[in-house]
């Protein structure tokens, strides 16, 4: 039975991402995003073309990424940036070749097609907002310099030089067929490829009085080959694009699933192991403290849940000392006193996600030392090591071996994988002279 309410809209029918790559061109990728299957960034090894299959799958065209939509447009700087050194280099073949004859017709299509090419180059890379229809306009004059370039040249140099003058312009002419393509599609490419052709042959008979069909055939193995590097260029950033937000994805998710188990293990699980070490033998006591303890570790979820965002844009907003200083009046609530030792350091040097991910790390060491080590001191050393900030926590308690005692996931995990996560790198020493154990923990600027 149908749970959707009347008159509520249908979800678009989902197409082919390649289909719809090879027919839109770069806008096209902006529907990468939609309708990833978790088997595309699936890292099990399987044949190459299977992969690719998935890749290209369906997707929901009226589920378009803004972001992406935006981000498609560098990808026709390739034509552009083409034409841009490649006009000029044939025009210097052309000015070897015959010198002034016929240069100032040569010489301003290259001067115009140059500034075309700059304008595009900036008009793509400002920082306005994309307007579809202002592309659409400078593609427009774009196309029709095209056009009539080879007409004007036609008209207006000498017979004996017109095929090498020509040949400055189908130069142009080339990066326009894939520039069609990356913009609009290879159809749109295909068709301007097709329509080259009678264009080419009007413009042999202008100068001439003859159409010169083989002539006007010569230029389609390059024009062809431009289409192809066109098409494989659209194929291989738009299927490339999709496969790493797959892989973003994915990675994404793994990483909120150990965020959350951290979560799990340095609050609600460090609670339950309080509740069950607590030492007094009288029962009423006992209950006390356990409802003490689960009032506190329910405030401090309900806390974590609705305020995440905002405790850490405050913590943002104090440098990395002051965190540590923050935490070290954290744990001394829970009566581990710490002794910290920082060096003067740029506030600007670590960014936001490494002092976090430093404060936590030092925060799951710091209980550590409160549940295993007998000892209720500890001494944090903040200083610049390697081209990065170290952090060196150091206790004087019982310590233990690690051959007996491997890494758990306090230290596989709450200290070691979240330092991994920013750049950064752990080391747990044990059994040192004098006692106890020394964290070191570092990352880098």
């Amino acid at each position: 039975m149908s749970t959707e309410a009347p008159g509520s809209p249908k979800p678009a029918a989902g197409g082919s991402f390649l289909v719809a790559l090879l027919r839109q061109g770069a806008p096209a990728i902006a529907t990468a995003t939609s309708e990833l299957s978790d088997e595309i960034a699936d890292p099990t090894p399987i044949h190459a073309l299977k992969r690719i299959s998935k890749i290209a799958g369906p997707i929901d065209p009226s589920r378009p990424d803004g972001l992406l939509l935006r981000a498609t447009r560098y990808v026709v700087l390739i034509p552009l940036a083409y034409r841009l050194l490649a006009v000029p280099g044939q025009f210097g073949v052309y000015v070897l070749q015959h010198g002034v004859t016929g240069l100032l017709p040569v010489g301003l299509f290259t001067l115009l097609s140059v500034a075309l090419n700059v304008a595009g180059f900036r008009w793509m890379l400002r920082s306005a907002p994309f307007r579809g229809r202002d592309a659409g306009k400078l593609l427009a004059v774009d196309l029709l310099f095209t056009v009539l370039s080879p007409l004007v040249l036609a008209l207006t140099v000498p017979p004996e030089v017109y095929f090498d003058a020509l040949a400055v312009s189908s130069v142009h002419l080339f990066g326009e067929a894939g520039l069609l393509t990356l913009a609009l599609g290879v159809p749109s490419g295909l068709v301007f490829g097709l329509a080259s052709f009678p264009l080419r042959m009007l413009a042999n008979w202008l100068n001439t009085g003859r159409f010169h069909v083989g002539a006007a055939f010569s230029t389609y193995s390059a024009l062809l080959a431009e289409l192809f590097l066109a098409t494989a260029a659209l194929v291989l950033t738009g299927l490339g694009t999709r496969l790493a937000l797959a892989y973003g994805t994915r990675n994404g998710r793994l990483a909120e699933r150990a965020q959350q188990h951290r979560m799990l293990h340095d609050t609600v699980l460090q609670t339950l192991e309080a509740m069950a070490l607590s030492g007094t033998s009288n029962a009423e006591e006992r209950l006390v403290e356990i409802q003490r303890l689960a009032r506190a570790q329910a405030m401090e979820i309900r806390h974590t849940i609705e305020s995440a965002a905002s405790e850490r844009a405050e913590a943002g907003a104090r440098p990395l000392g002051e965190k540590l200083a923050a935490l070290a009046a954290e744990m001394a609530r829970d009566g581990l006193r710490a002794q910290l030792v920082v060096a003067e350091l740029d506030d600007d040097t670590l960014s936001e996600v490494r002092q976090i991910a430093i404060r936590d790390a030092v925060r799951e060491a710091m209980r550590n030392t409160m549940k295993h080590s007998g000892t209720d001191r500890i001494v944090v050393r903040v200083e610049e090591r390697d081209g990065g900030i170290a952090v060196i926590t150091r206790d004087h308690g019982t310590g233990f071996s690690p051959a007996e005692h491997p890494a758990g996931f306090g230290i596989s995990e709450s200290i070691t994988a979240r330092l991994a996560e920013v750049g950064g790198t752990s080391l747990v020493e044990s059994g040192l002279a004098g006692g106890g154990t020394r964290v070191t923990l570092w990352v880098p600027f």
